[in-house]
């Protein structure tokens, strides 16, 4: 029971909770594979004021656009504080960390890749930051690890839910 305390306590002062895709498609020179990326950068989120709540398993997907490499990809359900605008700056932290640059071919290798996905108030939009993620009900790398952790959690926009995103993508007859 105290232990429950002390998380509720601690959820307390994070208000918000987000959606983060996670994704990798090169080895880290220090961690090794894609895989161990998104372990590490899980943990690193641990670290950086955010509460991870729930994490998906990590599945394989094929590349977009012009990289070669298959990805690592997870979703993580976090409680911070931070609104959304300084979130995607810790986030962006965390990548140039782990060696992401953000300039050059759009879509290539990338060591690790944070996108914040949905938020709990609803929808964003700002110059340097759009929630729900403009593409993600586009992409199953995306929706498959959010149904594991977020099955019920509904689009702002669409009002769907994850799962539903899910399966209007994934059936034989896409639903536009």
């Amino acid at each position: 029971m105290a232990g429950s305390a002390r998380i509720s306590e601690r959820l307390a002062k994070r208000p918000h909770r987000y959606l983060i895709a996670l994704g990798s498609n090169m080895r880290h020179a220090r961690l090794g594979s894609p895989r161990a990326v998104i372990a590490a950068a899980l943990e690193e989120l641990g670290r950086a004021d955010i509460t991870v709540l729930a994490a998906a398993p990590v599945i394989a997907s094929a590349p977009l656009g012009p990289s070669r490499r298959r990805y690592a990809n997870s979703a993580a359900l976090i409680a911070t504080a931070l609104p959304p605008e300084s979130l995607l700056e810790r986030l962006q932290h965390i990548e140039r960390a782990y060696g992401r640059r953000r300039r050059g071919q759009r879509w290539g290798a990338r060591v690790l890749d944070l996108d914040i996905v949905l938020w709990s108030a609803g929808a964003w939009a700002s110059r340097p930051l759009t929630i729900p993620h403009a593409r993600y009900r586009e992409r199953t790398f995306v929706l498959a690890p959010a149904t594991r952790i977020a099955p019920r959690w509904r689009d702002p926009v669409t009002g769907f839910t994850v799962r539903q995103l899910y399966a209007r993508l994934t059936r034989s007859n896409p639903l536009p």
